[in-house]
């Protein structure tokens, strides 16, 4: 094995570990039977659906994990969560890798940026959520 693909499995085991810790979800735990994704009202808006998201990262793929906009589309309204056989929190998982996209800089949305007329014209509510989504 190369040094390069060493660096890049150190890399992502690192990133799986980091997931683990701050989701306090063990990622093998999932068995993949689908019902997290079968339940999910925005995986219809998902590049990667979320049992796949959790796969991934299985077979250490973090960062193809991470290069995914599904993170961003998970609504975090636990559907995922409560229909889980082994009790894996999805949410929880996709809400930790929106975390570490936000500290390395790569979330697609500088919140504190937006134009001053648009954040005049957003509802308090969609402000929330949206800041919500985007704290690290």
């Amino acid at each position: 094995m190369n040094a390069f693909v060493q660096s890049n499995a150190a890399q992502d085991t690192r990133l799986l570990v980091e997931v683990e810790e701050l989701s306090g979800q063990n990622l093998y735990a999932c068995y993949q039977c689908g019902k997290c994704t079968a339940g999910c009202p925005l995986a219809f808006s998902m590049d990667i659906l979320p049992h796949t998201i959790i796969r991934l990262m299985q077979l250490g793929q973090v960062e193809r994990a991470l290069s995914s906009k599904s993170p961003w589309h998970c609504a975090a309204c636990l559907t995922c969560s409560s229909r889980c056989p082994k009790g894996v929190d999805l949410a929880r998982v996709m809400e930790a890798l929106r975390v570490l996209l936000i500290r390395s800089g790569k979330a697609p949305i500088q919140v504190f940026q937006l134009p001053v007329e648009l954040a005049a014209q957003l509802p308090q509510q969609a402000a929330v959520s949206a800041l919500r989504k985007h704290s690290g």
